[in-house]
């Protein structure tokens, strides 16, 4: 048969890991190539981009969407196992996992389309209905908000000095902070009444913005905002950057709105986003150019 589509793979991939040990795409794939009676020839095609297995790069996705609807739990690198909803879902599904039952759990359906989950049409790679740079289009966005998903997760291992680093970075990455050395000097100072750090506005230090970055659980209320806000006016200081690795509640993106004070927010996701926009921790895998006819080129030689 010719190599399975990635949902067509996610069911038996998770009936492989039900014994609740730790696992690897690598190790399950001559499992799941027996299971599908793969021939050779099938197991060799690849990926025209980069030369990567087809089936190797559907069962990476099938655990991809599996570990972000949480039937699966990402372990350490490259390791993963069952969860309890994994389990369940293998006594409920019986031969298959569709990406439509995925959406039936919050986590799942905020990773596929986080400003767009309740939209009643979502484009398939396989629907007529939609051009093809419209379906071009749809996969891009689906391998960034993968790619932002991951980064998040990243994000929250982190060691907090780590994460400090990488608030730096980011800094830089946006064009605060005039040097390295500046930058890496001002997030330094931690813990004084408040702030975690300062930086310079531009390279000229003509202003300076004060830093709060902090790895949390759960929302960032009000009363934390509240803090920042008061730390800012015990320093006389006219902007802040309230850093999280989560999210904030409605009522703190409320009062940090209205602050007399610049206070600009900058949640988990945010913080991958500006990431990725400015090449931190993420690398260029491959590169593609969409190209149309240049239709002056040909007018003046048209019969």
């Amino acid at each position: 048969m010719s190599v399975p589509s990635y949902d067509k793979i996610m069911y038996p991939l998770l009936k492989l890991i039900e014994d609740r040990q730790e696992h690897t795409v690598k190790e399950l794939l001559p499992e799941l190539s027996a299971y599908f009676s793969l021939s050779e020839a099938d197991l060799t095609l690849t990926l025209p981009s980069n030369k990567i297995p087809i089936f190797y790069h559907r069962a990476q996705w099938a655990k991809t969407y599996l570990s972000k609807a949480k039937l699966i739990e990402v372990t350490r690198r490259g390791y993963f196992r069952i969860t309890d909803r994994g389990i369940r879902t293998l006594k409920e599904q019986k031969g298959y996992i569709s990406k439509e039952y995925l959406m039936k759990f919050s986590e799942f359906a905020e990773f596929v389309s986080p400003s767009k989950k309740n939209d009643v049409q979502e484009i398939g790679e396989d629907d007529a209905s939609f051009t093809p740079s419209e379906q071009f289009q749809s996969a891009y966005k689906d391998l960034k908000n993968t790619l932002i998903s991951d980064i998040q997760e990243q994000i929250s291992k982190c060691t907090p000095s780590f994460f400090e680093q990488l608030v730096v970075d980011v800094l830089l990455g946006l064009g605060y902070g005039g040097s390295v050395e500046d930058a890496g000097r001002a997030i330094g100072r931690s813990g004084d009444e408040g702030i975690d750090g300062i930086i310079k506005e531009d390279i000229l230090g003509l202003d300076e913005i004060y830093i709060q970055a902090k790895k949390w659980e759960g929302k960032v209320g009000r009363p934390e905002i509240q803090k920042f806000a008061g730390a800012l006016l015990g320093k006389k200081a006219h902007k802040g950057v309230f850093i999280t690795t989560s999210e904030f509640s409605a009522e703190a993106v409320r009062y940090a709105e209205n602050l007399e004070r610049k206070v600009v927010l900058i949640d988990g996701r945010k913080l991958a986003e500006l990431m990725v926009k400015h090449n931190i921790g993420v690398s260029v895998k491959d590169t593609y150019e969409i190209k149309e006819i240049d239709t002056d080129y040909f007018n003046e030689n048209m019969l």
